[in-house]
């Protein structure tokens, strides 16, 4: 119960943190130039909300079959990557520094790949639950480095 506590805890917080930092995006956001293939600003809420279910299952099912003594390398990275999840907003939409939000994401993409393979060596089911994650954090990199450079001087 203590660990599906701080890890439901942690993910929330980290959507709070987020959420906060993207609070004006959708404004913003429209008034971006984007790229044709840019998804439109309604879907960002309800796929992130998914994915935060999924990761906080996911690390949930870690913390559940090896404890924090088990799993500390895998949970901490874990961590780590939920801290950088929630600063990418911030940079992004409330700080508006599309580039250092573009290095940070990139850093957030290794970083969940490498708690992917941990996960993976601890709980299968675990690593899959990230995958989708993985994929949508890949694309918003992509979608990142798009707006950086359509928006870069304007």
């Amino acid at each position: 119960m203590v660990g599906l506590l701080i890890i439901g805890g942690a993910v929330a917080l980290t959507a709070l943190v987020g959420g906060l930092g993207a609070a004006t995006s959708g404004n913003e956001y429209s008034q971006l130039n984007t790229p044709h293939w840019a998804p439109p600003p309604w879907l960002f809420s309800p796929v992130w909300t998914a994915l935060y279910v999924l990761t906080a299952v996911s690390g949930w099912l870690v913390w559940y079959r090896h404890g924090w003594n088990g799993a500390r390398p895998a949970l901490s990275l874990f961590f780590v990557q939920l801290a950088l999840n929630a600063c990418w907003p911030v940079l992004f939409f409330a700080v508006g520094l599309r580039g250092a939000a573009f290095v940070e994401i990139c850093l957030l993409v290794l970083v969940l790949g490498a708690v992917i393979a941990l996960f993976w060596r601890l709980s299968h089911s675990a690593a899959i639950l990230l995958l989708p994650y993985l994929v949508w954090t890949l694309f918003a990199t992509a979608l990142n480095l798009s707006i950086w450079l359509l928006n870069t001087g304007s």
